[in-house]
Order: C-alpha cells, then structure tokens, then sequence
C-alpha cells in the first residue's frame, strides 16, 4: 500500500472539488460497480464528518469513510459509506480507513458503542473490527445488510496487517 495522508473534516470544511470527489468515488462503487440504483444523498452529509484517504503522491482519493454523530442516524455515533477505490483494492487500505474511521469517531464523539448498517457480505471483515450482528439480514435498495454493533471501548487496531 502506498502512503495515505488522512483528512477528517466536517461538512462544511470540505473543499468543492473535495467533495465532488467523494461523490463520484461513492457514486463510481456503490452505484455503478454495485449496479444499485439508491439515493445516496440521504441528508445525512451535512451533519457528518468524511474521511478521506489520499494518494500522497498524487492527492488522489482511495478510501472515504462517513462518520456520523450519536443520534445522526442511530442513538450510537455510526460510520458509513466505507468505500476504497478499486485500485487500492487488496492493499490492506480496507482495514486501515476502518482503522482511522474508529479513531476518529472516538476522538470527535467520544469512548462510546459504534452501530453500522454493513452489507451481509462483508460481516467477517467488520467482525474483525470488533463489529458483531445484532439483526439478521434484509434487504435495502436490493442488496442484503445486517446491522452490527462495536462496544464502547474495543480496541481501534482489530484487522491490523490483515489485508482488505
């Protein structure tokens, strides 16, 4: 994997072209590559904070993540829209945004327990984030999910060196 400068920014600090990027890198994956027609711009940007993860030698994006606060869209503060480019893909940068994305949360919210709305395929690779189900599987625009919960205290380097 090569070098990746992280930026953890509230909405409203995030640069146009910044944010076009994390629209079309969103848009790219879970839209066109997942071929899921879904409303992506849910109203939820506005009250979170993105983590982005750039190329340091280019400054291009290759991993977002959307962290948003307790009560956002769950009681618990809540990580989302999990996404690498597909070339970065393989690399262990999966697993490093999960990384930062638990980092952040904690240092911008607080110790607190963490609920996600993960895709049914990718249990195991949250569970090696200290995620475990807490619902079983539906379906939400088409593709199956399950929501997952971390407790309040889990360590933040679960999946270290594992590739993702």
């Amino acid at each position: 994997m090569s070098q990746i400068g992280w930026r953890f920014q509230p909405f409203g600090a995030l640069a146009l072209p910044a944010l076009y990027e994390v629209l079309a890198l969103r848009s790219e994956v879970f839209v066109v590559e997942q071929a899921c027609a879904f409303q992506d711009l849910d109203g939820l940007d506005a009250q979170a904070w993105h983590l982005q993860g750039r190329s340091a030698a280019d400054g291009r994006l290759l991993a977002y993540a959307r962290c948003l606060p307790p009560g956002a869209k769950y009681v618990e503060a809540s990580i989302g829209r999990v996404v690498t480019h597909a070339s970065a893909r393989g690399t262990g940068l999966g697993h490093a945004l999960m990384r930062q994305a638990l980092d952040c949360t904690v240092r911008e919210w607080g110790q607190q327990a963490i609920r996600i709305g993960a895709q049914a395929r990718l249990e195991g690779f949250y569970r090696q984030h200290s995620f475990e189900p807490t619902s079983q599987s539906y379906l939400e625009d088409g593709i199956a999910h399950i929501e997952m919960l971390r407790q309040a205290g889990e360590p933040g380097n679960a999946g270290a060196g594992r590739q993702g």
